[in-house]
């Protein structure tokens, strides 16, 4: 019969220490694995976000500007015709200030500031609440066709434009947010003055 080891200290340091590289081993094959997949995603989804956001467009040009308070610059891209006028301008935007914090949308604009549509990219907000931003703000032209620049992107409730969601003021407030920073990033690109 084998003898049992003896439990001291120094064996059990060492068979947390195996434990431990065993564990950061392969967690860090797993990253590698599943990287670039990840990666692939993000990508595929922000390539049809920017399609379902603009009208029809021959060519893209990706342009990037900083908001102010901003430590990332904002994702900017220009969509042109055939014949080199812009169409429209779909801007990566984000906000904090949700419900559950972050949440991501890409806002489609034509060439005059309207809006031609968004898609939700992130969002962590409460599922049946806040997370019915991706159809709410699309009925009745609540958000679709309004021009930030002349309409006021807050909600009702606020004494803005915009009907929120049932229950989700925060997460309203939120995406208004996301689309009035959107559109500063918008009038930045399109006014020439793209900053980096």
């Amino acid at each position: 019969m084998a003898k049992k080891a003896e439990s001291t200290l120094l064996n059990m340091v060492l068979v947390l220490t195996i434990i431990a590289v065993v564990s950061a081993a392969a967690l860090a094959m797993i990253n590698n694995v599943t990287k670039g997949p990840i990666a692939d995603a993000k990508k595929a989804k922000t390539e049809a976000a920017i399609k379902d956001v603009l009208p029809e467009f021959a060519s893209l040009q990706t342009a990037k500007t900083m908001l102010d308070g901003d430590k990332d610059s904002t994702n900017c891209n220009m969509a042109y015709d055939a014949e080199g006028n812009l169409v429209g301008v779909a801007v990566e935007s984000s906000t904090e200030t949700g419900f559950s914090g972050h949440l991501g949308v890409m806002v489609g604009f034509d060439a005059e500031g309207n809006i031609t549509g968004y898609s939700v990219l992130e969002t962590q907000e409460t599922p049946g609440l806040g997370s019915k931003a991706g159809e709410w703000f699309q009925k009745d032209g609540n958000v679709i066709g309004m021009n930030p620049g002349t309409n006021n992107m807050t909600v009702k409730k606020d004494g803005g434009d915009v009907d929120a969601i049932t229950a989700a003021t925060i997460s309203s407030r939120a995406f208004c947010d996301a689309v009035n920073r959107a559109y500063k990033a918008f009038t930045n690109v399109k006014g020439g003055s793209d900053n980096e």
